[in-house]
């Protein structure tokens, strides 16, 4: 019978266990609350804190449009033009078409100090690049999946429509549908493989010595500045193989710059 205490009391101490996580969740900040802290921090010009709380959400796993604008303009009234560009940058490659992040990483490019021209590409070359650009992955996601609901749409009011001119409309319009499904699956696809196989990066110290290889002891082919946007092609070890709009390439440490 003694032996029913020690039980009364291993329950007491579940119990009071579940009590503290239930109040702990009950009370604990949603990534909407932390993101509304920092924007509060934001607007009374207290930017470090607003910084730090956007980068605990980034920590925790959290991206955003809005998350990665508001620490970029944060970053930029800092003065820390590297990790301004930086994410403005990752905004951009969530919503390619959204002008107030577009002119905010045209201010903070101007004032980098390096000004790399980027060599010509043929007239088709940029149009491409521009059609792949006009939105993000998940942009063309939606494209496809919406032209794929239209293909849908035209099969059915072909097949249960009695009347001969909707037939016809759905027909032509369903191979239309079905055209643009097909372009859109096609760029859905490239954009995800280029997504995978090609990575950019922007130089967040102020000043980094590029090498000629992956060597401290090499020697310096030249010398790169925060906010250079990179194009990141092979690693070894710490060391970064980057290589430049204009084409020059070269051998960076990772600590000089990060992953967009």
């Amino acid at each position: 019978m003694k032996k029913i205490l020690p039980e009364k009391k291993s329950s007491a101490f579940i119990l009071l266990i579940l009590i503290i996580g239930f109040l702990n969740t009950a009370f604990a900040e949603t990534p909407e609350d932390v993101l509304r802290r920092g924007n509060n921090f934001y607007q009374n010009k207290e930017y470090e804190k607003a910084i730090d709380t956007y980068e605990q959400l980034i920590r925790n796993g959290f991206e955003g449009t809005s998350l990665y604008y508001n620490l970029g303009n944060a970053y930029y009234r800092t003065g820390k033009i590297g990790f301004a560009i930086l994410n403005y940058e990752r905004a951009l490659e969530l919503s390619p078409s959204d002008e107030d992040i577009q002119h905010n990483l045209a201010l903070a490019n101007a004032k980098t100090v390096d000004k790399v021209e980027m060599l010509p590409k043929f007239f088709i070359f940029q149009y491409w690049e521009s059609l792949l650009a006009f939105f993000s992955l998940t942009g063309w996601t939606y494209a496809a999946y919406l032209f794929y609901l239209f293909v849908l749409a035209g099969i059915g009011f072909y097949f249960f429509s009695k009347n001969q001119r909707v037939q016809k409309i759905s027909f032509y319009s369903g191979l239309a549908a079905l055209l643009l499904l097909a372009v859109t699956a096609s760029l859905l696809i490239i954009k995800f493989n280029r997504e995978l196989s090609v990575k950019n990066g922007v130089i967040v110290q102020s000043e980094a010595p590029v090498k000629l290889s992956p060597d401290a002891g090499s020697s310096d082919a030249f010398i790169v500045h925060e906010g250079l946007k990179v194009k990141l092609e092979d690693n070894v070890q710490d060391w970064v193989k980057i290589r430049l709009l204009d084409g020059k390439i070269g051998w960076v440490q990772k600590e000089n710059l990060k992953v967009i």
